[in-house]
């Protein structure tokens, strides 16, 4: 017997039919969603833009192409004056946040190495160091790391008493200084020359083990591509003439000029960022080598190979595909831990931004800006590391 639902009671059965599928819920669902985000976004931005009308503050970027007239740091990598633009102090920012993430990056991959695997030691001593060091930096909150960092720091003798680590560089309570190099029409030619024995080098790595694989043959590529990259830009420097002309640190009444110099309020930043993020990355780099088989270690042992060079030839490079997802985000945390440099002052990105807001009260432009640039490095770090996974990541044949 058949039964036929007609009408009404039709309609209802097709309606509640669809209300229970599971696509067209989700396309309603996601639909909610973005209107509620929407009206929230128009409701916040015209509260704003009528405060701001109240409050007679523009709204815009033309700010930026007035003068800053704010003193920066001297370690700036590009020359400034408190007449020039807000744009060009927010490069100085930018510039200096750089510099101070990738050294800390640098800086921490090898100490974090270095720690991680002191802590797999068969030294007691050296393990049990190790893991002292780990679970004390990472519990200590990186503002008061920084904090202690600029205080000892604060310690070091004044100019007039700095000491003399080498002829003509000195390290006092206003920082270091070093003789900088004149800079000289070469030194641009000499940076082509080392791009291209980098891509010589990179070139050779790859020839080299293309025919190890085809011959069983191996080739001293290292050594090979490192001497191009050293020999070509010397090469080219001499060429030019060999130009050196130093600018040497002179001692004035208060402070040293000349020469090159890194404030202490970047060797606070410098090395905070750096020994607090080594410590996770040691524990990342302790998991990454414990998650390779152990029979990898007996092997290497039967084959008669020192421990070092089991580390470094069959460890590390299997552990290396463990260990790069969760680095990645350690670099993330240390570059965006670098606004933390306020603390003590260093002109880093936000100090800068800070300072703009303040002055101009466009904190929505300034807080916007300094956003937009985190997200870029952020993003730009993140597609690096990806595709370097991708190419350390096994491949089935």
């Amino acid at each position: 017997m058949t039964i036929t639902v007609s009408g009404t009671a039709g309609k209802s059965v097709r309606r509640g039919r669809a209300l229970n599928d599971p696509r067209l819920r989700s396309v309603v669902y996601q639909i909610i969603i973005l209107a509620v985000v929407v009206g929230v976004g128009w409701f916040l931005i015209s509260t704003m833009l009528h405060n701001r009308a109240a409050s007679g503050i523009a709204v815009g970027y033309d700010f930026l192409n007035g003068p800053a007239n704010i003193r920066l740091s001297d370690d700036s990598l590009i020359s400034y004056v408190p007449s020039d633009t807000w744009i060009r102090a927010l490069e100085v920012g930018v510039l200096n946040t750089l510099v101070v993430s990738v050294l800390g990056i640098v800086l921490a991959t090898i100490l974090g190495i270095v720690i991680g695997v002191a802590r797999l030691s068969g030294n007691w001593l050296v393990a049990k160091l190790a893991a002292v060091y780990v679970d004390v930096l990472r519990n200590i909150p990186l503002p008061i790391q920084l904090l202690l960092w600029i205080g000892l720091i604060r310690f070091a003798p004044p100019p007039k008493e700095a000491i003399t680590l080498l002829p003509d560089v000195f390290i006092s309570n206003k920082g270091l200084r070093v003789p900088a190099v004149q800079s000289d029409p070469i030194f641009l030619w000499v940076g082509i020359a080392l791009l291209i024995g980098l891509a010589i080098a990179w070139g050779i790595g790859r020839w080299a083990r293309a025919r190890q694989a085809a011959t069983g043959q191996p080739f001293p590529s290292f050594w090979t591509g490192l001497a191009v990259v050293v020999a070509l830009p010397v090469a080219v420097w001499l060429a030019g003439g060999a130009p050196v002309v130093l600018e040497l640190p002179q001692l004035g009444r208060f402070d040293f000029t000349g020469g090159w110099t890194r404030s202490p309020e970047f060797a606070a930043v410098l090395i905070g960022l750096s020994v607090y993020t080594a410590a996770f990355i040691a524990e990342i780099v302790r998991g990454g080598i414990l998650a390779v088989s152990h029979g990898q270690t007996e092997a290497a042992r039967a084959l008669g190979l020192h421990s070092g060079i089991t580390l470094r030839k069959i460890i590390l490079p299997q552990a290396l595909r463990t260990i790069l997802p969760p680095l990645t985000s350690q670099y993330l945390n240390l570059t965006k831990n670098s606004s933390l440099s306020v603390f003590v002052g260093y002109f880093d990105l936000v100090l800068v931004g800070n300072t703009m807001g303040n002055q101009t009260g466009r904190w929505v432009e300034a807080i916007s800006i300094y956003m937009a640039i985190y997200l870029t490095i952020s993003l730009t770090i993140s597609i690096a590391m990806n595709i370097y996974n991708r190419r350390m990541a096994l491949r089935e044949r």
